[in-house]
């Protein structure tokens, strides 16, 4: 295949380019920010459905203590009236009295016990309601982080947009004024060989795989035409020659 010197060194002037296109997508592509992002997103959803488990949980024992404090009313009403009516002097049977009285006694032992529980069931609604506040602050502190980090990130994607852009320009500029052979080629070569279809040989060396060139193959270059498009040995990319070749 032929290509005269221009359209050789056009070859390294765009593979200059896509090297730099390639850097650009794999800045976009791993970016510290949009990783942390991502890891602030997961954390969210995992406290959300903490506070969703907790909120449900504080619901329950408020119900427990509303049916707790029911119960604990319910028996002080019953007992305020047996006391009511032990105090009225209505009852004047000895064996009633007796039971009246051990009756108040058991209501008032009943009531302990209920109060007990209450306090039993305030503590736990307490310590949920902590629990639910703290992970309302913490869902409020990661939501702030995020927002700190989708602002850095979303500058820096559009800082490499912009940079992309103009290369994706300069691309356009340069591809067209190489022959379609001669590109297919490039672009197949650079498909094959981790993006760089083109390099120039720098004092003996291919730069495309690093190589020093042997003796017979400097002196095959140094033969050839000018015009030649000539192949490293080694990776069998494009070998641009040029006055760095030390040929």
């Amino acid at each position: 295949m032929k290509a005269d010197q221009a359209t050789q060194q056009l070859l390294l002037q765009l593979q200059g380019i896509d090297t730099d296109l390639d850097r650009l997508q794999h800045r976009r592509s791993s970016l510290p920010e949009s990783a942390q992002f991502d890891e602030l997103h997961t954390q969210l959803r995992k406290i959300a459905d903490r506070i969703t488990a907790i909120t449900v949980e504080v619901s329950d024992i408020d119900r427990e203590r509303v049916r707790a404090e029911s119960d604990v009313d319910t028996v002080r009403q019953r007992a305020a009236k047996d006391a009511e009516m032990l105090d009225s002097g209505v009852i004047t049977d000895p064996k009633q009295l007796q039971s009246l009285q051990s009756e108040i006694g058991s209501l008032a032992r009943r009531q302990n016990e209920l109060e007990e529980i209450e306090l039993l069931i305030m503590e736990r609604l307490e310590q949920a309601q902590h629990v639910a506040r703290d992970l309302t602050e913490e869902q409020q502190h990661i939501q702030q982080r995020m927002s700190e980090v989708a602002v850095a990130r979303d500058t820096l994607l559009g800082d490499i947009a912009t940079e992309t852009d103009a290369l994706s320009v300069d691309r356009l500029a340069v591809a067209p004024r190489i022959p379609a052979d001669v590109l297919a080629l490039y672009d197949k070569l650079r498909t094959d060989h981790g993006g760089v279809g083109a390099a120039p040989l720098y004092r003996g060396r291919c730069e495309g795989c690093r190589i020093e060139l042997t003796a017979a193959d400097i002196d095959r270059l140094r033969q050839s035409a000018d015009d030649e498009l000539t192949r490293c040995e080694e990776c069998r990319r494009i070998l641009v020659r040029t006055p760095e070749s030390g040929l």
